[in-house]
């Protein structure tokens, strides 16, 4: 059976399974949902994720939320195909992969959310960004990312020199942050500079960047 993917294709969490899915090879179909529309307040989407938030993955009679709980269920089940993002065969990579995800969403996410926020997500709901609120994000990322310049100095990956859900998580968020006149955080820490530039020429990542056209036109 197909999975089925409920979301949007231009959308951070959408994008984080998307990308997953790509790497392990996995086969779904991905189903739009409308926000525009609020067709994530629907009651029959409601009823799969009482939150109203995308995405949302069915396998079967199982029905999950939450991205990153999605992407480990993906990497786990269909850890014998594609590419290895949890490095099942070694308790302590795999140990290290979870901490550095811990790290994308507890430390990373936070910093860097925000921004996004208010330089994308505003002006579609016809708002004015509040650049003190950027600024200050900007501060916080920065930190962070001295924590991964550092990191990344001793290793070609956060959790060690091989690829993992620790970096993928970190691909959508970062790609819109990109697109920003803010930049220049990660291009001028020549480490984290590497490291995105190696993962963002995964084919599955250039696959799933196809679809994130959101402010484009900005």
């Amino acid at each position: 059976m197909v999975l089925k993917l409920r979301g949007l294709s231009v959308s951070t969490n959408t994008a984080r399974v998307v990308a997953c899915l790509h790497e392990k090879d996995v086969d779904f179909e991905l189903v739009t949902v409308d926000l525009f529309a609020r067709g994530n307040k629907e009651p029959s989407f409601l009823a799969k994720n009482p939150f109203g938030q995308i995405p949302v993955l069915e396998d079967g009679d199982i029905t999950l939320f939450e991205s990153r709980a999605i992407t480990s269920y993906v990497a786990e089940k269909f850890k014998e195909t594609g590419t290895d993002l949890i490095r099942h065969e070694s308790f302590d990579e795999a140990a290290l992969v979870k901490v550095w995800t811990e790290v994308e969403s507890q430390q990373y996410h936070p910093a860097i959310c925000p921004i996004i926020y208010e330089f994308f997500g505003k002006p579609v709901q016809g708002l004015e960004p509040d650049q003190s609120v950027i600024d200050a994000n900007l501060e916080k990322l920065e930190k962070v990312l001295d924590v991964y310049e550092a990191k990344l100095s001793r290793t070609k990956y956060l959790a060690g020199d091989f690829y993992s859900l620790a970096d993928l998580h970190h691909f959508p968020y970062t790609f819109y942050f990109m697109k920003t006149p803010w930049g220049s955080v990660i291009g001028d820490r020549p480490h984290v500079k590497a490291w995105w530039d190696d993962i963002t020429s995964r084919p599955a990542l250039k696959k799933v960047a196809e679809g994130m056209t959101f402010g484009e036109n900005q």
